[in-house]
This record gives C-alpha cells, structure tokens and sequence, in this order.
C-alpha cells in the first residue's frame, strides 16, 4: 500500500484513537455473536448446525476479501477504501439487527464479513504510515490493545446485551462506533495516492474464492442433507475441487498470479500457513461450541455464560504481553511448543466435563486455554513471516490471515456437524438399554418421573437421554480437538530458528 510521510499528520492522537476503534469493532464481530447464538437460533427457527452459519459466513468473507486489500487502496486510495468499509461494515450490522430469517442474517453476515476485511490490515497501515520508525512499536503495541481487548470484551458485552435488550444489539452496538470512525477519519486523514495502473489476478481470486465458498457450503449443509447422498452436496463438492484445481494450474502458469508460488519454498511460511489454520481450528471451534454447552446443558443464563467465557480472553493477553518479551531470547519453537501443550491440556480437561462442573472450573480451564492461545499467535506469525523476503511478506501476511480463517471456519462447520451426527448415534446406543422391562423401571422413585407405558414418562425419558447423549457428543468434540492440536506437534521440528528481534516487525500480523 501506499505510504504517506509521517510528518504530514498532524493529528496521530486522533486517528490512531479512529484506527483503534475500526480493529476493535471489527475484533468484537468475531466473538460477540457467539453467546447470541442460541437466542439466534429461537428467533429465526435455526437447528444447531444451521445457526453455525452466522459465524461461518461472516469468516469465510473476511477470508476471501482480505487478501485483496493491498490492490484496492492502491487502485481506490487508502482513505477511500477506509470509508467505504467503515461505512458498509456498519450498514451491513445493522441490517443484521434487523434480519428476520436465517438466509437474511447469513447474507448481511456475508456483507460485513466483505466489509470487515480490510480493517485490520488498513489500521496496520495507517499506523505504520503516520508514524516514525522510532515510534512504529509502541504504536503497533497500542493497536494490539484493541486486537487483545475483542475477544475479552466480546462475551460479556455480548451476553450483557442479550439478557438486558436482545440479540439483536450485538450488532447494533457497531453503530456508534462505526460512526466515530467515520468522521474521524473524514476530518483527520488525508488520503494516500492512486495507481491507476494497480491490477489484480481476477481470474486467481475468483477461482480460489469459488472453491473456498462451495467448501464452506458443502461443510454447512452436509449434515442437514446427508452429504453425499445428496445430489447438491456433489454439485458442491465437484463445483470446489474444479475450482482449485484451475486456481493451481493459472498459479502456475500466470506471470503475475494472485498467490506467488515462489511463497511456498519458504519452509517457515509452509509450515505455518498449515499450523496457523489449525490453530484457527480449534479457537474458534471451542468457542463455537462452549456458549451452548453453558446455556442449554448447564443452564447459564447468558450473561452468566458470558461472564465466564470472558476470562479467556484475559488469558490470551497476559501471555501475549509475556510473550513479546520472550521472543528473540527464547527459541520460538519452545514457546509455541508451550503454547500447544496448554491448550492440548485444557481439551483434555473439557473431555471430562459435565453439567455438573463448578463455574470455577469453567473459568479455570478457559483462562488455561487462553494462556495457550497467547504463546501461540504472536511466535507463529514471527517464525512463519520472518523468512520471507520484503517483496514476499505482505502477501505471506494476507495468505497467512486467508489460511487462519479458513480453518477457523472449517473448525466451526465440523465440529456442530459431528455434534449433530454424535447425539443422534448416541441416543440410539442408550435408547437400546432403556426398555420397558428394564429392571431398574421397578423402583417407584423412577417409574414416578420416567414411566416407559405413558406418553409423558416416555418423554421426558427421551428429554434425559437426548441430555446424555449431547454431552457425550460434546466430549467427543472436544477430543477431536485436542488431537488436532497435537498433531501439529511434529511442524515443531519443520520451522528454522528465527532470527533474534524477528518479531518486532511481524508481531502485528496478529489479525
């Protein structure tokens, strides 16, 4: 992107306060819906896969739209671009408060997610270009406030206004804030020059952005349709595989493709672009599935659940704020090793979750893999980018960015799908042991509440075993989890070591 010289701004309060704000809302987006969702899932008559999708549509956008960030302010300039994605990021939000169906709130989602995308790397920008060398730290550092304060903010913001208003203010929230932005950046930034010459691989992006969107609704709707019996779910699937099949044959054969394969004999970039997507994975699987764990087996109201899920992400923060003091004194290896041990261990601790366990624990174990998560992101991004060559970096960041959210989204759909499936052969295996002539039907005090010969003992029987079968379903999930993130393990031993003060560059490619 265009830089502009520092010198010329001379409102860097200001605009940082407006650059903060756009990654803050834009951070806030990614957690806040997630203790609504079951709330959500009522209010549009949504089943537990499909309500997924309000998460799944909106990183699945971003996913796809980031990566073109670079050619748009170039081709539109900076501030333009900046304008336009502040403004329909708030539009696109409200329009989600005001959905009145499932196929209404997964296209504004859409909408937002296309409009999100360019927010980060745009305030990184903005930052970087209105500050001096000396200062372009302690400035990415306050950036990273904003970055760590979403996932934080996000659940209990999320779940204060759920309980006291309605689902519907998590996205009206993003009204105020995007009108701040707005203006703020109308009366403090100046815009950067135009390449009118900027071109972009259409035919590249466009094959890519077609295989990831057929995947993602083959994922999505598999379940609902009993995936390949289902004559759309091969439409889906022949329509994904043809698709990326000519995104590879055009990356290389073109002479300027959209992603370089020069890129890929980078071994640290490889193998981070695989352990990134992974680590997207399972953050964002686990936080898909604990908001209904919390409010429908355990009955939290959803304040509640927010409240507990909010530790998390306190977590996160003080270990990243940790982490940036240890990386270039100890070998990032150890410290991610570290990270994925933490969080393989906090999996291995929900596995034995029931109903029954104590707030505390919940609050424990989260901030456990909050702390994990910490010594992940930020080692990552420095030992994947550090290798790259200048030419290379920025366009490593937007493939980096493009695979974290990929994964978080294929995270998302696999894990409900298998919850879905999993309570279903569940319930069947113990509806075998449940009979009538089961001899434990001879106590009184079960046949009082649970009487297989009339309808409503019969009912409420299927209430308890649908009940155990959805958290064995759960327990099942998250151990898919927590093997996912040891079988990373082993890129441990791919990475080179990187270079001593490697990150102080790159510890912004957080989002």
């Amino acid at each position: 992107m265009p830089a502009a010289a520092p010198e010329k701004y001379l409102n860097r309060g200001p605009i940082t306060a407006c650059v903060m704000l756009a990654t803050l809302m834009q951070a806030l987006d990614t957690t806040i819906a997630n203790v609504a969702l079951p709330y959500m899932q009522g209010s549009v008559s949504a089943s537990q896969d499909e309500i997924d999708w309000v998460l799944t549509s909106y990183i699945v956008a971003a996913a796809i739209m980031t990566p073109t960030t670079g050619y748009l302010a170039a081709r539109f300039g900076l501030k333009r671009l900046f304008l336009v994605s502040v403004a329909g990021f708030t539009v696109a939000s409200m329009l989600c408060g005001m959905a009145q169906s499932l196929d209404q709130i997964v296209l504004f989602r859409i909408l937002q997610g296309c409009f999100g995308a360019p927010l980060v790397p745009l305030s990184q920008t903005v930052l970087l270009n209105i500050n001096p060398r000396e200062r372009q730290g302690s400035a990415m550092a306050a950036w990273g406030v904003a970055v760590m304060a979403g996932p934080v903010l996000g659940p209990v913001l999320g779940g204060w206004l759920t309980a006291d208003y309605t689902w519907r203010y998590v996205f009206y929230i993003n009204l105020p804030i995007g009108l701040i932005c707005f203006f703020g950046i109308i009366f403090f930034l100046t815009e950067t020059a135009r390449n009118a010459t900027a071109k972009l691989d259409w035919f590249g992006f466009g094959t890519l952005g077609l295989a990831i969107g057929a995947l993602q609704v083959l994922l999505d709707r598999g379940e609902e349709l009993d995936w390949f019996s289902s004559s759309e779910i091969v439409i889906e699937a022949i329509l994904a595989a043809s698709a990326f099949y000519l995104f590879v044959v055009h990356t290389f054969t073109a002479d300027e493709p959209f992603v370089r394969p020069s890129l890929f004999r980078d071994r640290n970039f490889t193998a981070g672009v695989v352990f990134v997507a992974i680590v997207g994975l399972t953050y964002y699987a686990s936080l898909a599935l604990q908001p209904p764990f919390l409010q429908d087996l355990m009955d939290y109201p959803v304040i509640t659940a927010g409240l507990v899920m909010g530790p998390r992400g306190v977590g996160t923060m003080a270990a990243m704020l940790v982490v940036g003091r240890l990386i270039g004194r100890v070998d990032t290896r150890i410290l991610l090793g570290l990270g994925l041990g933490l969080t393989a261990l906090s999996f291995y601790e929900m596995t034995s979750w029931t109903p029954d366990i104590s707030q505390s624990t919940v609050v424990v174990i989260g901030v456990i893999q909050g702390i994990g998560l910490g010594f992940l992101f930020v080692p990552l991004s420095v030992v994947t980018l550090s290798t790259l060559s200048n030419e290379l970096r920025a366009e490593g960041a937007g493939l980096y960015s493009l695979s974290r959210n990929l994964g978080s989204s294929i995270g998302i759909s696999v894990v409900n799908a298998m919850l879905t499936q999993n309570t279903q052969i569940n319930h069947a295996s113990i509806s075998q042991h449940v009979t009538a002539v089961n001899r434990n039907f001879d106590n009184p005090a079960i046949t009082q509440f649970w009487n297989p010969l009339t309808a409503a003992g019969r009912a409420a029987l299927d209430a308890v075993i649908t009940r155990q079968a959805q958290i064995i379903a759960y327990i099942d999930d998250y151990k898919l989890l927590m093997i996912a993130t040891l079988a990373v393990l082993p890129l441990l031993i791919v990475f080179k070591k990187a270079t001593a003060g490697a990150g102080a560059g790159h510890a912004a490619v957080l989002e």
